[in-house]
């Protein structure tokens, strides 16, 4: 499995050990390993998890979820959109690039994307062209939003 490029990840056991090695060395609230776990069906290949690999070790990893219009409290008016969760990619092979082709990766969906600043993060969303979010109080979780709108689609229309 030779590759750089973002890949739809097999649920399966392989992937569960490349996931605790992100544990190891990322932040707790960004592992990935209970969702798996939660998710565990083998090789499920409807898998929410993306990653890139370098050589055969996983370096990058993404959770991408489309939430469908019916579902959505967040938009005003509802709309689908994708919410992505959990972003990281390994030290020592941050800088280079990783992350924002995964970032590239939601885009090319063409999808409204909304996503939650994780502490520290807040330039890596700004570069990415997401903008934060202060509006719909009413949602208010604690989250510190930003989305990105494709062409065509601004906050207004929403």
């Amino acid at each position: 499995m030779k590759t750089n490029s973002v890949q739809r990840l097999l649920i399966n056991f392989k992937t569960l050990e490349e996931f605790k090695k992100f544990r190891e060395y990322g932040a707790q609230e960004l592992s990935m390993l209970e969702d798996l776990e939660a998710n565990f069906i083998e090789n499920d290949s409807e898998s929410p998890f993306y990653g890139i690999y370098f050589g055969d070790k996983l370096v990058a990893r993404m959770s991408l979820y489309k939430v469908n219009k019916k579902y959505d409290s967040y938009f005003e008016p509802p709309q689908d959109y994708l919410e992505l969760w959990k972003v990281e990619v390994l030290p020592g092979y941050q800088g280079q690039k990783y992350g924002r082709a995964l970032i590239d990766f939601a885009k090319s969906f063409n999808l409204p994307i909304k996503t939650n600043a994780r502490n520290q993060s807040h330039h890596f969303w700004d570069k990415m062209e997401f903008e934060p979010i202060t509006y719909n109080t009413q949602r208010d979780r604690g989250e510190n939003p930003y989305v990105w709108f494709p062409s065509g689609v601004t906050e207004q229309s929403l």
